[in-house]
């Protein structure tokens, strides 16, 4: 795909999130013991020969800009091409946040103009999957279309979540007909994916048109409002894809990553998920420990026992501790006889002797980061 760039929205402050984008960028958050979420889609670029992706960053992008630094990981550190990291303007007539996906892409048209790639992939990064956007592309070029949209269809996400999502409708020629953006009532599980193929230079048409009207979201301003003029497409995919958008969604996310099916899918099918490379030592288990069905990442000391659990880098669980269903990151540390259930604890968060825990699967409770119990 040498012919193709890479566009990665990462929106702005999500509260559902609650206390974990409450000082980071959704697309930021650690997941599965030793990543961000942005590595998926960051990956998937590169796994299918992108060398030349903007990340249009808006809320709390401290962490996220420290985390991709040069793109040395995703070998996107270039003489030529390579990672390019776009934070809200602060100078000039218009300056602050951006006030929509249109409107971040916009304000950054001197990047799609200088480009010379004949295509570009627009994606979101909050979203957990693996892909090569190769297929995605024929499909898009032997449809003749002008835009195509990654869908997929959601009967296996709780009924719940889906007005948080894009609700699409095809006809028999997979031409998109309908798309209602965060609607109360879904009408259907046919979901946006929220990764759009076009030609470069249709979306700086595109994008100077919406910023002509005063428009500044893609999804409404552009996709939705050109669904009659233009030949919009939906592209079918039928593997795993979760997005983040609450809580229960980055709980449920970590607890499916226990599976070895989804596991395989995300981790060993089409290429690598490459992340920030952090020199540990390898995890430590003492005579009395006992670990079963769980992620434990480098730097770990575990002396208790850890079940059905994700453990990020440096995690200490002390003696009898008793760990079950908990999502603990970076630093944190349990103490002796500590009994905690179904939990999201933070970074660097110190959980006292003797305390008792217990959340719901669907409920889980949620420790801040440096939080002292």
């Amino acid at each position: 795909m040498k012919s193709t760039m890479g566009m990665i929205l990462t929106g702005g402050k999500n509260d559902r999130l609650k206390e974990l984008a409450e000082l980071r960028s959704s697309t930021a958050v650690p997941i599965g013991g030793k990543y961000r979420v942005i590595d998926f889609v960051l990956s998937n670029m590169v796994n299918s020969g992108i060398t030349n992706i903007g990340v249009l960053t808006q809320y709390s992008f401290r962490s996220l800009m420290d985390h991709l630094g040069s793109g040395k990981e995703w070998d996107l550190d270039r003489r030529n091409d390579g990672l390019f990291i776009f934070p809200p303007y602060l100078a000039g007539e218009h300056s602050g946040w951006y006030q929509g996906s249109a409107d971040a892409m916009y304000h950054n048209i001197t990047f799609l103009k200088r480009s010379f790639e004949e295509y570009i992939v627009v994606a979101q990064g909050n979203c957990v999957y693996k892909m090569l956007f190769d297929d995605m592309l024929n499909y898009h070029i032997d449809k003749k279309a002008d835009i195509t949209i990654a869908y997929r269809d959601m009967s296996d996400f709780p009924v719940e979540e889906l007005s948080y999502m894009g609700i699409m409708k095809m006809d028999d020629n997979g031409r998109v007909v309908d798309f209602k953006e965060k609607h109360n009532h879904p009408e259907s599980t046919i979901c946006s994916m929220g990764i759009y193929i076009l030609r470069r230079e249709l979306l700086i048409d595109l994008l100077e048109e919406c910023n002509s009207l005063g428009k500044y979201d893609f999804v409404k301003d552009v996709i939705i409002s050109k669904l009659n003029t233009l030949q919009i497409y939906g592209y079918r995919f039928n593997g795993y894809w979760r997005n983040l958008n609450t809580i229960n969604a980055y709980y449920r996310i970590n607890m499916e990553m226990l599976n070895p099916e989804i596991r395989h899918q995300l981790f060993e099918e089409n290429g690598k998920v490459y992340t920030k490379v952090k020199d540990e030592p390898p995890a430590k288990y003492n005579e009395e420990a006992e670990v079963s069905n769980s992620i434990i990442a480098d730097g770990c000391i575990v002396e208790g026992t850890v079940s059905n659990s994700v453990l990020f880098r440096g995690v200490t669980i002390k003696k009898n501790a008793v760990v079950n269903g908990c999502i603990i990151m970076q630093g944190s540390v349990i103490d002796e006889d500590v009994k905690i259930e179904n939990l999201i604890i933070d970074k660097n968060v110190y959980i006292s002797k003797g305390i008792n825990l217990k959340g719901m699967p669907n409920f889980p409770i949620m420790i801040e980061k440096n939080a002292k119990i």
